[in-house]
């Protein structure tokens, strides 16, 4: 988890996108997590992330990329 108070890895990453919530429109951060791996490049992505069980699908991502 990080902070991106001027939006510079949310536009890198593009993940902003817009959202309409009570009949109103406006641009948020689409709820994201991106598996890096040891040499820093993006292993996996999993877009429009649910927190129940999201945990458990992020290990076993690691677990699964660790064997290869």
């Amino acid at each position: 988890m990080l902070g991106d108070e001027d939006k510079k890895l949310c536009e890198a990453f593009s993940i902003l996108k817009e959202k309409t919530m009570y009949g109103r429109t406006a641009i948020g951060i689409e709820r994201t997590s991106f598996l890096i791996d040891t040499q820093g490049r993006v292993a996996k992505i999993f877009p429009k992330v649910k927190p129940e069980g999201h945990a458990e699908e992020v290990l076993a991502a690691i677990k699964e990329h660790s064997k290869s």
